[in-house]
């Protein structure tokens, strides 16, 4: 279980973040619509932002551009080439495509407060972070090694008490709200969509990209500072024997993932701390006792914005860290430290473009690195990720995004020469 020290470690994360940075005037606006990375299409969670849900309701009431039935299509396409290093030297193609369906069903059926989302994607499957690199944190965010297409998200949400709350029932992305940064969503490493401490976790992992479980969410905003949000989950997505397939499969002794996030917005700044644990049983690495009931972490993070330019609020530099703990006899993870700093409109007239550069910091487990010994495979205790990249908006519907990545201990492995790896990302939507 997480000790002491890391619940104060995360604690002081938050507090230091908290302080204040840089002055803000107060004409600057408190709304933090997300760009999601990897399947978030567009549909901007004001629980996931910390903007108050009641303030989001009226806004996207009042926006009467948008439609009460909204249609999109997002062709996502990777091109990655390990240039030095790693495992072998190789280049991969990535594809994803994303269909949505968001109904407002307040305006499109006369059902006030009530939304229904539906969510379904294809993936090529295409491998390249375990055959060409070995990274533990992985490479791209659109790696999922099968080859499938799936319904990945449909869920009906129910705001009450003048939309500051709301429950949302289905199948359901924890990372759509749960451990999700704003200024992260620039970045193709998957460490920055979701921490690997969560994302590492459960025994087909949690409901994430590429497969989603039955959940109950709730979420309620307490003032428009505090925002409390939490979530129970099918503890084992999909079918771990038929990958292929889009399943619900309840009871069996799976057990169930319980997550809970507490956030506070204040002056473009906002601190977010969450807890997780799963009740089924997981393999203990420390094989005293073999197998442990319940397995748990916690994570903090801090984003803020630093700089904005005066023409523009949506233009600047934004910055971001977050710390994340998993059990240690039961997950190889069991530190994570990340952050980054990315800024829009880099450039004259390049006002939507983004430039970032971010780093993920993974240390292993003991248990697991003795294991791995064992095995005749020794690993160094930690693994580092450096990235940076570059998305330009060549059209409204059209981005290109060169990137570079440098991976310090793949995997871990002692034997394993650092990385390099040139990547290209082609995003139409639709």
């Amino acid at each position: 279980m997480v000790d002491g020290f890391q619940r104060a470690s995360v604690g002081l994360v938050l507090l230091l973040a908290g302080s204040p940075a840089y002055p803000q005037g107060p004409d600057q606006s408190r709304e933090r619509p997300i760009a999601q990375a990897r399947e978030k299409l567009g549909t901007h969670s004001p629980a996931a932002t910390g903007e108050p849900l009641h303030t989001a309701a009226a806004r996207q009431v009042t926006e009467k551009e948008a439609p009460p039935i909204d249609l999109s299509v997002t062709y996502t396409a990777d091109v990655m080439h390990n240039a030095r290093g790693a495992l072998r030297r190789g280049t991969r193609h990535l594809d994803n495509l994303d269909l949505t369906l968001q109904i407002d069903a307040g305006r499109a059926f006369g059902w006030p407060g009530m939304t229904l989302f539906a969510h379904g994607l294809y993936n090529n499957g295409q491998t390249f972070t375990q055959d060409v690199v070995g990274a533990a944190q992985g490479v791209s965010n659109l790696e999922t090694g099968v080859r499938a297409a799936r319904l990945f998200e449909a869920w009906i949400e129910q705001c009450f008490a003048s939309c500051r709350g709301s429950v949302k029932f289905g199948l359901y992305d924890l990372n759509s709200e749960f451990d999700a940064v704003e200024a992260a969503a620039l970045f193709i490493n998957p460490s920055h969509g979701i921490g690997p401490d969560l994302a590492q976790s459960g025994r087909n992992g949690p409901s994430i990209f590429p497969v989603t479980s039955l959940a109950v969410r709730g979420a309620y905003q307490l003032n428009d500072r505090w925002l409390v949000r939490a979530a129970i989950l099918d503890g084992v997505p999909g079918d771990p024997d038929r990958p292929r397939r889009t399943a619900i499969k309840l009871g069996g002794g799976e057990g169930a993932l319980g997550i809970v996030e507490l956030n506070h917005s204040r002056d473009h700044t906002r601190l977010g701390a969450g807890y997780w644990r799963y009740t089924g049983d997981f393999e203990n690495l420390a094989a005293i006792p073999e197998n442990r009931r319940s397995n748990d972490g916690l994570y903090a993070f801090a984003e803020r914005r630093l700089t904005q330019e005066r023409a523009d609020a949506k233009q600047g530099l934004a910055g971001w860290v977050r710390l994340g703990f998993a059990d240690a006899s039961l997950n190889s993870i069991k530190r994570y430290l990340g952050g980054g700093l990315n800024y829009t409109g880099p450039l004259p007239r390049r006002e939507e473009d983004q430039a970032g550069l971010v780093i993920g910091w993974a240390e292993f487990s003991a248990p697991h690195r003795r294991s791995s010994a064992f095995r005749g495979e020794p690993l160094n205790a930690r693994e580092l990720i450096v990235e940076a990249t570059y998305r330009a908006a060549v059209t409204s519907w059209l981005t290109l995004q060169p990137d570079l990545q440098y991976v310090v201990n793949p995997g871990g492995r002692s034997a394993t020469p650092n990385a390099l790896v040139l990547g290209l990302r082609a995003e139409l939507s639709l």
